[in-house]
């Protein structure tokens, strides 16, 4: 149960990410209600990998998605130019000239201090996103012929609409049938969930994704709610992990869904907003695979693109 990816010099892109591209307002050291000025970037769950890998390893990437043809997404656009992702799988959606039919998504995000964690604020309704529809993306252009060698998405961009999910699958069956790998980032946001069914709604829709997916990735509580995998024992108080438990979790994940080839989470403990523990288990081929926590790990600053710069 390895991944076959397809040869570098045979594809256009390494990686292909289906998402919401927002504006993110960073207030710095304010807060949001009373700042007087933001810095902006661009950002979103599926987006930053494009980014990440493009930024950190200069790999070849895209991103389909889709915005309100304004100022606004324009600068979106020119942010994204700036992280070197492509932009040919951008839809133009026409603006209407107040948003009443279309418009981009904005996420206001407020530095975390000491105890108090990272506070976010979107205002993303009736996004062009979440309105893109079957149909509406040439998944053949992507990945037929000199295509892509991996596809992501995951479950923030499935959360947006009921249209949505449709649109995954649809891309996620495309790559499939291309050879293309497919992994997908269950990322459960509640805010997103809370007016389509709730935790209810986003654990059907994964489901109904899953079987189409090669690589499933998510963080401690990921599996639990978008997957309805529970840990055995837990730490109510996630001041220490046990990697056995989540190993044990991840085996049965695997089990329920035969087509993953890799399944992985991170594992988190936060001391302070800028100061965690990190580590990462994964399972492949049927063995569980730790990796050893980073200790006291200092998120220095953000960056475009949700990008963070780490010492440790």
């Amino acid at each position: 149960m390895t991944l076959k990816l397809r040869a570098p010099n045979d594809c256009r892109y390494d990686l292909v990410a289906l998402g919401e591209v927002m504006l993110r307002f960073d207030p710095g050291e304010g807060r949001i209600a009373t700042a007087r000025s933001f810095r902006v970037w661009e950002g979103g769950g599926e987006y930053n990998v494009a980014r990440g890998l493009r930024r950190c390893f200069g790999m070849r990437t895209a991103i389909v998605t889709a915005l309100a043809d304004n100022p606004i997404g324009r600068l979106i656009e020119d942010l994204i130019l700036q992280g070197g992702v492509d932009t040919s799988g951008i839809r133009w959606v026409p603006y209407d000239g107040v948003g009443s039919s279309v418009r981009n998504g904005l996420n206001f995000t407020e530095r975390g201090f000491g105890i108090r964690a990272a506070v976010g604020c979107s205002d993303r309704g009736n996004t062009a996103a979440s309105q893109l529809a079957l149909g509406e993306i040439d998944w053949q252009a992507f990945f037929g012929g000199g295509g892509a060698r991996w596809f992501h998405t995951g479950g923030i961009f499935a959360a947006l609409s009921d249209r949505t999910p449709l649109v995954a699958r649809e891309a996620m069956a495309a790559a499939r049938d291309h050879g293309v790998v497919v992994s997908y980032d269950l990322n459960y946001r509640p805010s997103l969930w809370d007016a389509s069914g709730g935790i209810d709604r986003a654990r059907d829709i994964n489901r109904s994704l899953a079987p189409l997916v090669d690589v499933m990735l998510g963080n401690e509580e990921d599996f639990s709610a978008a997957l309805g995998f529970d840990v055995d024992d837990p730490d109510s108080t996630v001041s220490h992990i046990d990697p056995a438990g989540f190993g044990r979790m991840i085996e049965r994940v695997a089990e329920a869904f035969p087509n993953l080839r890799i399944v992985a989470t991170t594992l988190r403990s936060a001391k302070t907003a800028t100061r965690n523990d990190w580590g990462a288990v994964g399972w492949a081929g049927g063995t569980v695979y730790e990796a050893a926590a980073r200790r006291d790990l200092e998120i220095l600053d953000r960056v475009g693109g949700g990008e963070a710069f780490a010492r440790g």
